[in-house]
């Protein structure tokens, strides 16, 4: 939970995309993340510091999967009520899947039902060390993300850029660029 006048965001996608991996590289954080099926169960939450004194918090959530059964759904719910506090998501994506399409398709379906289509999202294009040259950027075009790695620091710095300047714009509206609506 985020205190009166914190920004808050929460990574959101696919189970194993690498929103832990993430979450720990833009924190220096040491949170579990294995390549399993439901390794986040609880949600974790870490400071990330922008320059100018601006800090925001950041949350891990349980990854989503195809066919997620309603009685699931609801054990999740729990999990999930940070969703409802983010300022801003960030939709985790594995881009090296050959599944990704409908990854990104199930995780909106997802949000959708949890009458989140109204926050704001970026969509993060994760794991493109495993991708081969000039691919990522062929998929930034494409799917309108950003591309990064979490296990390769420096292609970071975008995110945390787009991250601070989503977030502190002069504007009511996140939607500079990347950002837009859920769902």
């Amino acid at each position: 939970m985020t205190r009166k006048g914190e920004v808050a965001y929460v990574l959101v996608g696919y189970t194993n995309a690498g929103k832990s991996t993430l979450l720990n590289a833009l924190t220096h954080s040491r949170v579990e993340a294995q390549n399993r099926l439901f390794d986040t169960l609880d949600p974790s939450s870490r400071r990330l510091r922008f320059p100018r004194e601006r800090e925001a918090i950041i949350t891990d959530t349980v990854g989503f999967i195809r066919d997620l059964p309603e009685s699931l759904m609801e054990a999740f719910a729990a999990t999930l009520e940070e969703l409802h506090d983010a300022d801003l998501l960030l939709h985790v994506v594995d881009a090296s899947s050959p599944e990704m399409q409908e990854q990104v398709e199930t995780v909106q379906g997802v949000l959708q039902r949890l009458g989140l289509q109204e926050t704001p999202v970026l969509l993060v294009l994760n794991k493109t060390d495993l991708l081969g040259p000039g691919e990522a950027k062929r998929m930034e075009k494409i799917m309108g993300g950003l591309a990064v790695s979490a296990v390769h620091p420096p292609t970071l710095n975008v995110l945390v850029e787009r991250i601070g300047s989503a977030m502190w714009s002069s504007g009511p509206n996140l939607r500079n660029g990347s950002c837009s609506r859920g769902g």
